[in-house]
């Protein structure tokens, strides 16, 4: 009998041509851009390559068919140096790469075989305090987030150092479950940290935590770039005497100037947004410190992380009661459905989101939408925009003073937004599975 060998495949067989002005990576070279594609004549018979140009003007042909040994250079922020070719320095930076990816990782083995033999805070097993609290909740909890909420509390009470991921589609509750642990910590003595990936997004989590705890007397500070340096300075002040209970805020919380007297528990929302090293940070500081992760949409690492064990895992997969399930279309995009879609949505007093994900033709792709709906109000949010008046676009289209932002993927960081109930994604075959 034969056995049939099945073809192997390329390393990018999926990587298409760039276009003329591309930075691409050579697994050998390093960083160069794409300055064009040329017919030659070798060796008899005329071949395509494509023309890398190096630091020094100097450039490199790379037959089409041998494209699997380029990638494409993301990256963000400033524009990348050229590499020199000969592929030497290039080698020095992927062995930098090499010994700082190897050092991290054994920091992380050495951090997770530290946590689990260390032995964390036993909490009190009285929960009076906790069940006034939950009391104030003005909605009726899920089935689930009640479970969640009990997991976490049998961790804090077993003496186990936490380290829980609570997944959840996005208004299912995690916050909530999130505030509910804190608490608990709290009225126990210890303090607690909330860490939000964006400003925005730490100032609504800031009130709500402010909204739900003012009535049981804890104290609430906040630590984002919204806040002056003076109450900044104070904040941490108060925060390294105990006089703070919890704080919310951004990175700012990771800073090497923030001391706590006493963490007992460091909540990562949208936790898919941080890097390995920044949530590992804080977990340095104090190996026994809870962790709690939020997410919607966990990385893989995190994911296998759970599946060996490392972490626990609680789900919320139940929508809130009287929740109208979500109704997704699929379908040939244009500017008639468009602007049918958001008058719907503007004329029950709603927002819409537009994503579309290419930043250099968002502009463009707003002006004609607006020339089709001149009555609406339109904002434009990308990534390239100066941080300052992003944050401000966002918060005003949050606050109301625009019906519609056509935005890029840089809005799924799990702002609030209860008036937005239309979501039109342009290309969304280009897009990601977050």
């Amino acid at each position: 009998k034969r056995s049939r060998t099945l073809p192997r495949r390329r390393k990018r067989d999926v990587f298409t041509v760039p276009e003329v002005g591309d930075y691409v990576v050579h697994e050998t070279h390093g960083i160069g851009m794409c300055i064009g594609v040329e017919k030659m004549n070798m060796t008899g018979s005329f071949r395509d390559y494509l023309i890398i140009e190096y630091s020094g003007s100097d450039r490199l042909y790379v037959p089409v068919e041998n494209m699997d040994s380029l990638s494409k250079f993301v990256a963000s922020g400033e524009k990348p140096k050229l590499s020199k070719l000969g592929g030497e320095q290039f080698e020095r930076v992927k062995s930098k790469v090499r010994a700082s990816v190897k050092k991290l990782a054994f920091d992380l083995v050495a951090l997770y075989a530290e946590r689990s033999v260390s032995k964390g805070c036993k909490y009190d097993e009285d929960d009076c305090l906790l069940e006034e609290f939950e009391s104030d909740f003005p909605f009726t909890e899920t089935e689930d987030q009640l479970a969640a909420v009990a997991e976490g509390l049998k961790d804090l009470k077993s003496g186990k150092v936490m380290d829980r991921l609570l997944c959840g589609d996005v208004g299912y509750g995690k916050t909530e479950v999130a505030l509910r642990l804190a608490f608990k910590v709290i009225s126990c003595g210890k303090q607690a940290a909330f860490i939000s990936p964006t400003t925005i997004l730490a100032c609504q989590h800031y009130e709500t935590a402010v909204k739900r705890m003012k009535n049981h007397g804890v104290r609430v500070e906040r630590l984002t770039r919204f806040d002056s340096p003076a109450k900044i300075k104070e904040t941490l002040k108060r925060l390294e005497k105990g006089e703070t209970d919890f704080v919310v805020g951004t990175h700012r919380v990771l800073g090497k100037d923030v001391k706590f007297k006493d963490l007992g528990l460091l909540i990562l929302d949208e936790e898919q947004r941080f890097g390995v090293a920044d949530k590992e940070k804080l977990k340095l500081l104090k190996p026994s410190v809870n962790v709690l992760s939020l997410s919607a949409t966990p990385i893989p690492r995190t994911l296998y992380m759970t599946m060996v064990n490392i972490r626990d895992v609680s789900v919320l997969d139940t929508p809130p009661a009287d929740r109208i399930p979500v109704q997704t279309f699929v379908t040939e995009y244009s500017d008639a459905l468009a602007a049918d879609a958001i008058m719907r949505e503007v004329g029950r007093g709603g927002q819409a989101f537009i994503v579309y994900n290419r930043v250099a033709g968002i502009d463009s792709f707003a002006a004609k939408l607006r020339n089709i709906l001149p009555d609406v109000k339109f904002a434009v949010a990308h990534g390239q925009m100066p941080e300052n008046l992003l944050e401000k676009t966002v918060a005003d289209f949050v606050e109301g003073r625009f019906d519609v932002l056509v935005a890029s993927t840089i809005i799924e960081n799990g702002i609030d937004m209860p008036r937005a109930n239309t979501l039109i994604v342009a290309d969304a075959d280009r897009l990601g599975l977050a």
